[in-house]
């Protein structure tokens, strides 16, 4: 789909990744930006239209939904990241990353896809993970969510195809932004170029984005044997 003109929420667009994403957006010449997050006065961004959207909560999910009734393209950008384990971490804490990464995304999903199939169809971005594919146990709640969310994006984009509606996964490692600040910064890929090519995959209508080196070589060795991705295991006898 074309960016010029189109109608556009952002979940999560107060910040990081969601803010570059929503000011190109912006440049890009789309007629209306929505700035879908909790707070909405976390929104700074000039130009972008606050509204009050919380993942864990359908009743506000519904009603941004209706008050965004022009929308022809949605970005599901908002997450979280609990660094918990899954043997032994806080259960609290692995519902709290599916309820957001899977059930948020999907109810937001569910709540717009008709308004955008309303308005002629257009596109739905997933913000996903290369830990979609790779799964580690310091951040193991995180990792099962995403796996999840990917499942879901490639159910979606078959169901939503008849609507005229395109659905692209994103999948990147970690970006410069707070929910990776304590990640070494020479492994971390700017947001601002992440957010460039996940528009410019919307507008290919590529069913796929992969924006850095770690996503790509980990795509790549999903076709190996998983000792490739899981390094020492089995462990020794």
């Amino acid at each position: 789909m074309e960016i010029q003109n189109s109608v556009a929420l952002v979940t999560g667009a107060n910040r990081g990744l969601g803010r570059h994403l929503a000011q190109q957006l912006l440049d890009r010449g789309a007629a209306k930006v929505y700035a879908a997050v909790r707070n909405t006065d976390s929104v700074d961004l000039p130009g972008v239209v606050p509204v009050r959207l919380d993942l864990t909560d359908p009743e506000s999910v519904t009603k941004a939904a209706e008050l965004a009734a022009d929308t022809t393209l949605l970005i599901n950008n908002a997450g979280i990241s609990t660094g918990v384990g899954l043997i032994d971490g806080d259960l609290a804490k692995i519902e709290l990353e599916m309820r957001t990464h899977y059930f948020g995304t999907l109810g937001v999903t569910r709540a717009f896809a008709p308004v955008i199939a309303g308005n002629g169809g257009g596109a739905v971005l997933n913000v996903l993970s290369v830990l979609s594919w790779v799964h580690l146990p310091h951040v193991g709640g995180y990792s099962a969510a995403k796996a999840a969310a990917l499942a879901m994006t490639n159910v979606v984009r078959t169901e939503l195809a008849p609507s005229r509606i395109d659905v692209i996964a994103l999948h990147v490692g970690y970006m410069d932004t707070d929910m990776a600040a304590h990640v070494d910064p020479s492994g971390k890929i700017d947001p601002a170029l992440v957010a460039g090519l996940a528009l410019d995959g919307i507008e290919k209508r590529a069913l796929e984005v992969v924006a850095d080196d770690t996503s790509r070589n980990v795509r790549a060795a999903l076709s190996g044997e998983l000792d490739s991705l899981y390094p020492g295991l089995p462990y020794p006898a």
